[in-house]
């Protein structure tokens, strides 16, 4: 999801609710725990510099239950203070203080919870226990982002801005929220006929649904859970699949297979094939011995990686 959206929900949930004692430094609170988490972009020349640290990244350390209320607290304390709140409300012309309390800091780590529930539906997941666990967690029911949800989340972020009388604040903070909701909703029901749709054969038996920007096109992965994949798109209004391809778990070239799988095993604990096989759910591999020793390709079959789709290392 997008900063604007990660924003206004916490905020919206905060206004909509009406819980007695709330005020609108309660609704920032919320709302600056919302974006905090993001602002892990800062980390990322750690892990460019340090690949073995590669949960130094976006949707990495930060989007965990424990460091996701360690970022809301110093996100807090950073924020309320007098020389940074003072800059940012004299640049845009409001009072944007809030205190550096317990109170704070818990409806910041709302907004955190919101943000994490939010990246949670996107394709690509998150480590929600790290650091406990490195699984990323996620239920592939939105893109990235959604660029109409981005586009009427600033709409709503400028009506907030805007001197307007209260009850159009709250008009507009409801009909976002409607508005997500039915989207997740509308998404949730094209991803079950997606799958429910698809008959396996030739020997198939599992099957997994990516979301794509067109909450109607689906990226569908069927697997034998051994050794072969099959990929397409799929649209459930044309009711059509096309751009089907076809994977082998591992291609072996020039050489025996024992010891491709020698190589291989010494691979899979490289920094960057870490972080290469971390970011993709599906990934094949593809190895060719070379005069010098193997050539080992892994490849991103969904297209939902962050980086590049394909990694070679070479294993002497």
């Amino acid at each position: 999801m997008d900063l604007f959206t990660h924003f206004i929900v916490p905020f919206a949930i905060l206004t909509l609710l009406k819980v007695k004692g709330f005020n609108v430094k309660d609704r920032l609170a919320g709302g600056f725990g919302g974006i905090s988490v993001d602002f892990d972009v800062i980390l990322f020349g750690v892990g460019f510099l340090a690949p073995e640290l590669f949960i130094f990244t976006h949707r990495g350390i930060t989007h965990s239950f424990v460091f996701g209320l360690v970022t809301a607290i110093i996100f807090i304390y950073i924020i309320s203070r007098p020389s940074v709140n003072g800059f940012i409300g004299h640049l845009i012309k409001r009072d944007i203080k809030v205190k550096f309390n317990k109170r704070s800091v818990l409806l910041a780590y709302f907004g955190v919870l919101t943000h994490l529930f939010l990246d949670f539906l996107t394709t690509g997941g998150i480590p929600l226990f790290y650091p406990f666990s490195l699984t990323r967690y996620t239920a592939n029911l939105y893109y990235y982002t959604d660029l109409i949800t981005t586009i009427v989340a600033l709409m709503v972020l400028i009506i907030l801005y805007l001197r307007l009388d209260p009850k159009y604040k709250k008009i507009a903070l409801l009909t976002f929220m409607i508005m997500l909701i039915s989207f997740g909703g509308i998404r949730g029901y094209a991803k079950m006929d997606a799958l429910s749709s698809q008959t396996m054969g030739d020997g198939y038996n599992h099957i997994t649904a990516y979301p794509t920007q067109d909450m109607f096109t689906w990226t569908v992965v069927e697997s034998d859970s051994a050794t072969n994949y099959r990929v397409f798109t799929y649209n459930t209004l044309q009711k059509e699949s096309y751009n089907l391809m076809e994977f082998k778990n591992l291609t072996v070239k020039n050489g025996s297979y024992e010891s491709a799988q020698e190589a291989i095993k010494y691979a899979n604990i490289i920094p960057d094939v870490e972080k290469f096989r971390w970011n993709s759910p599906y990934t094949v591999i593809n190895a060719t011995k070379t005069g010098t020793g193997w050539n080992v390709t892994y490849s991103d079959i969904v297209g939902t990686h962050y980086g590049p789709g394909e990694l070679s290392v070479l294993v002497p």
